[in-house]
Order: structure tokens, then C-alpha cells, then sequence
């Protein structure tokens, strides 16, 4: 039997919803289509009914797409001439490729000289007609009557790749294009609708979560389920509400939550590097409220693992902000606790390593105000420990460029009021420097600048903890500097003063530790 003879046998079974016809150049394109067009549903209030094409399917599929399934044969153009007369359709992808590729025009002419009354769909993908649609597509065929082809142009500033979809759904069903328009809007719609109620619930259901655990102070959080995302909203979001009030009771148990959570995940390379990340900055969390508590052995067991972490991940990507600045808190961390030890001498390489990665910081991002704040915190440590020690002159002057640097940052946020409390930190200690200089005048003149900012922010959030303590901090400060130049009476009043503040503090939190070492502090005599 010969090939044509084969061909004129199974003209009347129809395999194929449609035959897709393609040249090589646009093969991804056809992929694309192939794909979408299988996995496409009618909407369910078209499929059955009957058009000219007949009864509609719910889907349109099978669709032939010759380089893709035609099976290990020893003619390949037997097994397109077989596709070709089983499909309902013939599907063209046109282009300037498929104008010149002589095996789509020779599918075109072979499809229609076999199913003469079939449709024929023209897909234009790029290119005017002209230079896109193959001869035969818009030539006279053998009876010399020219077929007009059905047209999606899925070209943007024309159907654009959806209405053009669309179209070839309604060309290989019978549908017309406005029902399935409509029907396709209507389905999308519902869709929309649908995930917008599970969205609102799903809020909702959060929003309930987080009032019952305010109210209950943690009480039921054993019950909740363990999840990244969740323990991460605990120690960030919610931590800075609760420092706000002074509450390391509760912060203490939201600690031990995420370490039962993390228990097991001692293996940095079984975790992606976003789990890393968070687990650095929880760890960093918990570290600074131990040592607010006294546990200093358990803050630097964490700072140390912290440490680890955001190391690692730094030398997979060193020019990554975020990691560098990560990887700079970490540094904080392990000399802030040598600092509080009085280990100055290995404090200061970890200041001076956290001021190096704040300086490439700024280096990479000049204009994250984040990151110059993280400059002014590092230069302010080195000033620290310059003061501590009565160090040389040239680490007493981080002290004037900690001020600078957050003053700077003051002028590129003017709205964030955040930065008022750390001015005024660093005028605190540019009077501390000037005092190791032996410029009294000068520093009281700098302490009067940071009591008139803390005064300030005091009066307009007086229940801030973090505020009082401040307060507190700053009549204490003065106080010995006004009785170091003569000033005593007005020095006992303000010490007086400050003990009176540390004490409410206390009663507000039993458990913080550094508050404590502050009442022991006010409670010796002033010296000159």
C-alpha cells in the first residue's frame, strides 16, 4: 500500500483536535502555545453545546505538534502526512521563519488539498502579514479559490498574547470569540473572588492569633504551630513593642519558643540561606535579652553561633548588603559583651571589624540612611571604648564623628524621629570625651544638648521605658559633671532624681539586670 493510499484510508478518523505547524526558529513559541492550549479548560457553561465544529469538549486537546511527537519512524513525512489528515484544524505559527520555511508551506498545502473544507488558523506572532503568512496560506488552492485564514495576531499592539489565545480556542471549538471572552472574565473573576475571601480569612485568622497572644502574654504560645515566619514576627515586630514597656518576662518566653523550634537545626548547609538569615538575627535577639537578665554565658553562646552563621553566609556572597550588615551586628554583639567584661583590648578589633563592614556599607549603598546609622553606631563604640579608657586623641575623635555621621543621618530622614534618642547618645558621649580631655565647660554644654532631646522625648511618650532609662541616665550624667566643677547642691538634686527614675524602672521590670547595676551606680557618692 503505498503512502497516499495509506493517507486516503484514515482520512475519516479524526485523532487530532488540531495539527500545530511551526518553523524551527519559533519552536519555544510553539512549546509555549502547546502547553497552554492542552492544559486550557473550557468554561464550564460552553462545554456541550454544539457549534458548527460540533459538540465543544472540555478541553482542546489533542493538539499535534509534529517535533515534538512524532515517534522514531523511517519517514518522517509519512508521519506528518498521517497527523495531518487526522486533525481537525491546521494551526500556523507565522513569522518571516515560517514565510520561508518551505516544510510549513508544504504542510499548508498538503492539509488543505486533503481537508479542503477544514479550517485553517493563522496565528502571527511577529512581522506584517505579508512578511509573515507562508504562500500557501494565502494562495488560491488547486481549485483556485483563495481560503481566508482565521487570524490571532498575538503581536502586544494588537490582540496581544491573550485575546489571541483566546481566539485560537474559539477558531478550533466553533464558540464564539465573545462568549468565550465573557466566559473566560466571569471564570477569572470567580477565581479572583475566591482568593480574595481565603486572603481576607486568612488575615483575619492572623490578626485574631496576634490579639490572643497580647492578651494572654504568651501564655498559649506552646500551642502555636512552629514556623519560621511566625517566631521571626515574635522576636522582631513584637520584641520592639515589648522593650517599649520594659518587659523582659515576657521576651523570655518568646525566647524559648524559637530555641525549641531550632533545637535541631545545627546543620548550616541543610538550611537555605533565608532560614539562615533569620535564624542569625534570632539569635542575636535572644543574646541581647540574656545579657539584659545577667546570663552573660548564655548571650555569648549565642552571639558566637550568631557569628558563625552570618560568616558563613558572608563568604558565600561578600557583596551582599544584607549579609554584610548582618555579619556587622554579629561583630557588634561579640564585643559588646567583651566591652561590658572590661575586655577592652578585645573589644576594640570587634568594633573596629563592625566599622569596617559599616564603611563598605555606605560604600555600596551611599544612600541607605540604614547603613550610615550602622556607621555612626560602629564609630560610636570605638569612641566608647576611647573614653573608658582615656585613650589617644585620635579614637576620642570617633566621638565628634559619631555625632557628625548621625546628624547626617538626621538630614537625609528629617521625618524619622527614631534618630532624636541617638543624637542624643552621642552627645552624651562627645561631652564624655571632652570631659577625658579635661574640657568640663564644653562637655556640659554637650549634656545639656542630649537632656533637652531626652527631656523632649520623654515628655511625649512618657510610658517608653527605653526613654526613662535615658532620662535617667542623662540627670545621672550631669550630676557628676556639675559636681566636678563646684556645683554639688545642684549634682545630690539630680542624682536624687535619677534614683528615683532607676527605681520605678526596676518596679516596671524586676528582671533587668543593667537596670540594677544603675541603682547600685546611684546609690555611691558623687566624686569629683
Amino acid at each position: 500500500m503505498t503512502a497516499e493510499q495509506d493517507i486516503a484510508g484514515n482520512e475519516g478518523t479524526r485523532r487530532y483536535r488540531a495539527f500545530l505547524s511551526y518553523s524551527h526558529a519559533d519552536e519555544r513559541f510553539a512549546g509555549q502555545l502547546h502547553r497552554w492550549l492542552e492544559s486550557y479548560r473550557i468554561p464550564a457553561r460552553l462545554v456541550g453545546t454544539v457549534t458548527r465544529a460540533g459538540e465543544v469538549p472540555r478541553r482542546v486537546t489533542p493538539i499535534f505538534r509534529d517535533r515534538a511527537e512524532l515517534p522514531a519512524a523511517s519517514s518522517l513525512d509519512q508521519e506528518v502526512r498521517q497527523a495531518l489528515s487526522q486533525s481537525d484544524v491546521l494551526l500556523v505559527l507565522c513569522s518571516p521563519a515560517a514565510r520561508n520555511s518551505r516544510w510549513v508551506d508544504a504542510e499548508i498545502e498538503l492539509f488543505r488539498n486533503l481537508h479542503p473544507d477544514r479550517p485553517v488558523i493563522a496565528a502571527l506572532l511577529e512581522g506584517e502579514p505579508e512578511d509573515s503568512f507562508p504562500v500557501s496560506l494565502v494562495g488560491p488552492d488547486a481549485n483556485g479559490v483563495v481560503h481566508e485564514p482565521i487570524a490571532a495576531d498575538f503581536r502586544a499592539e494588537h490582540d496581544g498574547r491573550k485575546l489571541a489565545r483566546l481566539k485560537i480556542v474559539a477558531g478550533l471549538t466553533g464558540i464564539a470569540l465573545d462568549q468565550i471572552i465573557q466566559r473566560d472574565a466571569q471564570r477569572q473573576l470567580r477565581r479572583v473572588i475566591a482568593i480574595t475571601l481565603l486572603t481576607v480569612l486568612l488575615t483575619l485568622s492572623m490578626a485574631l492569633m496576634l490579639i490572643f497572644a497580647l492578651r494572654a502574654q504568651m501564655e498559649a504560645e506552646h500551642q502555636r504551630q512552629q514556623a519560621e515566619g511566625l517566631i521571626e514576627f515574635m522576636l522582631t515586630d513584637l520584641r520592639q513593642r515589648l522593650e517599649g514597656v520594659g518587659r523582659l518576662d515576657v521576651l523570655q518566653s518568646v525566647n524559648e519558643r524559637a530555641l525549641d523550634f531550632y533545637a535541631d537545626q545545627s546543620d548550616l548547609k541543610a538550611l537555605p540561606a533565608d532560614s539562615l538569615e533569620r535564624r542569625a538575627r534570632i539569635l542575636h535577639a535572644m543574646g541581647e535579652d540574656d545579657h539584659k537578665r545577667g546570663d552573660h554565658a548564655g548571650a555569648l553562646a549565642k552571639f558566637s553561633e550568631a557569628h558563625r552563621v552570618t560568616g558563613t553566609l558572608l563568604a558565600a556572597d561578600p557583596r551582599d548588603p544584607s549579609r554584610i550588615f548582618a555579619h556587622a551586628q554579629s561583630e557588634f554583639w561579640l564585643g559588646y559583651v567583651d566591652f561590658i567584661a572590661k575586655r577592652y583590648d578585645k573589644a576594640l578589633p570587634r568594633f573596629l571589624a563592625y566599622r569596617a563592614l559599616a564603611e563598605h556599607l555606605v560604600r555600596l549603598v551611599p544612600g541607605n540612611q540604614a547603613y550610615w546609622r550602622e556607621l555612626a553606631y560602629a564609630e560610636g563604640n570605638i569612641c566608647t571604648i576611647a573614653v573608658t579608657r582615656k585613650g589617644p586623641e585620635e579614637q576620642l575623635a570617633e566621638c565628634g564623628n559619631a555625632l557628625r555621621t548621625m546628624e547626617r543621618v538626621a538630614r537625609m530622614e528629617p521625618q524619622d524621629r527614631s534618630l532624636d534618642a541617638d543624637i542624643a547618645n552621642r552627645h552624651a558621649w562627645m561631652a564624655d570625651a571632652l570631659r577625658a580631655q579635661g574640657r568640663d565647660v564644653e562637655a556640659l554644654g554637650e549634656r545639656a544638648k542630649q537632656a533637652a532631646i531626652v527631656q523632649r522625648l520623654v515628655r511625649e511618650d512618657p510610658k517608653n521605658a527605653t526613654y526613662q532609662q535615658d532620662w535617667m541616665l542623662a540627670r545621672y550624667s550631669n550630676a557628676q559633671l556639675l559636681y566636678s566643677l563646684g556645683e554639688k547642691g545642684r549634682a545630690e538634686q539630680l542624682r536624687d532624681e535619677a534614683r528615683d527614675d532607676v527605681a520605678r524602672l526596676i518596679a516596671s521590670d524586676p528582671e533587668n539586670n543593667d537596670w540594677r547595676l544603675w541603682q547600685m551606680k546611684l546609690a555611691r557618692p558623687l566624686e569629683d
